[in-house]
């Protein structure tokens, strides 16, 4: 009898991260499910209810110590879907930040996630075979005043996620970036974001947002951004001026805004 296939989810403990894990539970994959916190061996074990077979691990996946303990625990499998997902944001004024949570961040959302992609992706070329799934965000579209590393970084992402598509296009291997919005998770939290308007604000739903991005990475799809919102979002924002939209983030963003 054939073995399940393998997903390797990072930033599982809750939120999209958790969600996509669901996903792939529901969907038949075994899984590797990897995050910073205690609060992963929680999740295993609300996913194992569901049946799945599923490995834990507690690693700080923005050093290339905890990414290599991630890829030794999956060992010799074959990894057929990544879903890259860690990340972390950061709010208040660039300059008011403590800049050892701005290297985290930048070490996070990019270094952690380039150096797993690229041993995975690595191991995925040697059978030509796999799905990527990168986690970016619609905030990549615009400049994030109060928020403009975290935005920087998912720039980056986005751009990388379709670089590497074409990279690989004549391989079998899949990548699709997933780009929503403002989603109802533990992020805004954990970047004291809590006082913003956007913190405040009613947000997506996590579920929604993973299974549209799960489905997209089964179809082989570029991107996809979720939510009709944030779609004609994305669409205006290429066409306004950046030094426009920073100001329209600032409404968003800017330390005080929830009491506006």
């Amino acid at each position: 009898m054939p073995a399940n296939q393998l997903a390797v989810v990072t930033g599982a403990s809750t939120g999209i991260g958790l969600e996509l894990a669901k996903c792939c539970a529901e969907d038949g994959f075994d899984l590797v499910i990897a995050a910073n916190e205690p609060a992963i061996q929680q999740a295993a074990t609300e996913l194992r209810n569901s049946g799945a077979s599923v490995e834990a691990v507690e690693a700080d996946l923005a050093t290339t110590e905890g990414v290599d303990r991630l890829c030794a625990a999956v060992g010799d499998r074959p990894i057929d879907a990544l879903l890259a997902n860690a990340g972390v944001g950061l709010g208040k004024a660039f300059l008011d930040q403590d800049f050892t949570r701005v290297r985290r961040v930048i070490d996070t959302n990019i270094t952690g996630t380039l150096y797993l992609i690229h041993r995975a992706g690595n191991e995925m070329l040697r059978r030509n075979s796999g799905r990527i799934l990168i986690t970016g965000s619609i905030a990549g579209f615009m400049p994030g005043s109060f928020q403009a590393v975290y935005n920087g970084t998912k720039a980056f992402l986005d751009s990388f996620s379709f670089a590497l598509r074409e990279e690989l296009r004549d391989s079998g291997i899949t990548v699709t970036c997933l780009m929503p919005g403002a989603t109802e998770t533990e992020f805004f939290r954990r970047a004291d974001m809590m006082d913003t308007k956007v913190g405040i604000e009613e947000k997506d739903d996590a579920h929604e947002v993973a299974k549209a991005g799960f489905e997209a990475m089964l179809r082989g799809e570029s991107d996809i951004v979720t939510g009709m919102k944030n779609k004609i979002q994305t669409t205006v924002a290429n066409v306004t001026p950046n030094e426009v939209l920073a100001r329209q983030h600032r409404k968003m963003a800017e330390p005080g805004t929830a009491k506006r």
